[in-house]
């Protein structure tokens, strides 16, 4: 009989519903004193007003009032501990690894020395002024010449690129330079206007040395047809590109972003967990994988500096917390506004209960690195990166780092796709069911196997994928960039 309940941690004073439990019914021990909808929690012995709720083995959040065994424990009786000041010591744990076993993946190697897992052509804005013509340029271009020789054509609008000041301005402008230089992009076609803030000259220094029949550059007040001259530069790429071909090489050579988005009380039981297991795996053979999110963090930093390879490491994780707390505040708004209704009703309560689920996704391995807005990621193993929790932002963050592909772990289900191929993986059989257009694996299935066979699946699935297998949002045609925006617009 498959498990209807779970105690994530012998520490823990609460459990999960893993199925709709109904009043009266006893699990792990104690009678239900409520109905108690799938992920969520309910208590396990009396919780005392202002005692901790303990779950995934660390407090979550406090009691509001006295709780008794078998009682739903949520947002009605509960709040989060967050404050705004911690104070961080640096305890590192042992995070040694097994080496897992080395795979193979056909992927495109670029003359930068890094590797491709698509082989598109690009038509990048620098200013949403032109986001008509970068379409338009597109569906003339692959109506008269077809995608022969290419993984695909496409564009990525946005809304910015003018009217910016100082560093949301360079935020910009250095968002879309890593998206020109990122290797699953065998050519682009940089298309400007003319007039805007990001000017193309500024924007062409910024990238420094490129390969000239690869990487072009157009801006449409400078020329009588803009889509002729588009379509034109683009069949000069596409010509270039067709010489590429795909060369088995060893699944180290990957970079994977960490995300979730429409978590719910299964996220940190199935697909979290699973996504961690698969970081460790590529890490243990020489691998990358980003973890970012940095509000899904609050609750469980601590947790995670101390896996930092070392004190330096440590420190810049810190300043990577701290910042984004300090973020929080220079707009006025509370560091523990999260999690999203979505999310509640799914039963997550708290943001620590959030981040607690969330950085199961970066498994127990060590960290090697600490990215910030500036940075791309260049060191092997576990990194983390900066950027919000927004899905758009969060995957458009690791895409622009240099991720060949994102795992998404979903509980409510989302169709969203990044300009990176976007593998979103369900928390549960439900939503894998109804919603098999959008999921692309189910996790949910631990619960009736274990992590060990569904792991074995999942790198299957991303040795596939890297070799051009379509995610679900490739075949929906879901690509979308968001850049994070901090600044004034004027």
């Amino acid at each position: 009989m498959a498990k209807k309940s779970i105690i994530i941690n012998p520490l823990d004073n609460v459990a999960v519903a893993l199925t709709d439990l109904v009043k009266g019914d006893i699990y792990e021990g104690v009678t239900l004193t409520e109905d108690i909808t799938k992920g969520h929690k309910f208590a396990l012995r009396p919780i005392k007003e202002g005692e901790n709720i303990i779950k995934y083995g660390t407090a979550i959040a406090h009691a509001t009032r006295d709780i008794v065994p078998g009682e739903h424990v949520h947002t009605h009786n509960v709040a989060t501990n967050l404050n705004e000041n911690l104070e961080y010591t640096y305890n590192p744990v042992d995070c040694t690894l097994p080496k897992g076993k080395m795979r193979q993946v056909n992927v495109y190697h670029r003359k930068s020395g890094e590797v491709g897992i698509r082989n598109e052509l690009w038509v990048i804005p620098t200013v949403g002024c032109v986001n008509g013509q970068a379409k338009e340029i597109v569906e003339t271009f692959k109506a008269k010449y077809g995608e022969e020789g290419t993984d695909g054509v496409f564009t990525f609008p946005h809304p910015y690129g003018c009217s910016q000041l100082g560093d949301d301005h360079e935020r910009t402008k250095f968002m879309l330079q890593k998206m020109v230089r990122h290797p699953n992009a065998g050519g682009v076609l940089v298309l400007g206007l003319g007039c805007e803030n990001n000017q193309m000259a500024a924007f062409k220094e910024g990238l420094g040395k490129v390969d000239g029949s690869r990487i072009k550059f157009l801006v449409c007040q400078e020329v009588e047809d803009e889509i002729e001259a588009g379509v034109e530069l683009c069949r000069q790429i596409a010509e270039e590109m067709k010489k590429d071909r795909r060369e088995p090489t060893d699944i180290s050579c990957l970079k994977v972003g960490l995300k979730c988005g429409g978590s719910d009380g299964l996220s940190g039981i199935t697909a979290n967990p699973l996504v961690g297991f698969f970081s460790d795996y590529i890490v243990s053979v020489g691998g990358t994988s980003v973890l970012s999110e940095v509000p899904e963090m609050f609750g469980a930093e601590q947790q995670l500096m101390n896996r930092c390879k070392d004190e330096a490491t440590f420190k810049k994780a810190v300043k990577l917390i701290n910042d984004f707390k300090d973020y929080f505040r220079a707009n006025g708004q509370p560091v523990g506004e999260n999690p999203s209704p979505g999310n509640k009703a799914g039963g997550i309560t708290t943001l620590e209960d959030k981040s607690c689920g969330c950085t199961q996704k970066s498994g127990s391995g060590p960290i090697t690195d600490v990215v910030f807005d500036d940075g791309y990621v260049t060191a092997k193993g576990l990194n983390l990166l900066n950027g919000p929790g927004n899905d758009m932002c969060a995957v458009t963050n690791l895409g622009a780092a240099g991720c060949h592909l994102v795992l998404f772990t979903t509980g409510r289900g989302t169709p969203f796709g990044g300009f990176i191929p976007t593998l979103k993986i369900a928390t549960n059989n439900e939503l894998a069911a109804k919603k098999s257009n959008w999921i692309d694996f189910n996790a949910g299935a631990v619960l009736d196997s274990d992590f060990d066979t569904q792991l074995e699946k999942l790198i299957d699935l991303i040795v596939e994928v890297a070799g051009g297998k379509q995610t679900k949002n490739e075949i929906n045609n879901t690509r979308e960039i968001a850049i994070f925006k901090t600044g004034v617009t004027l």
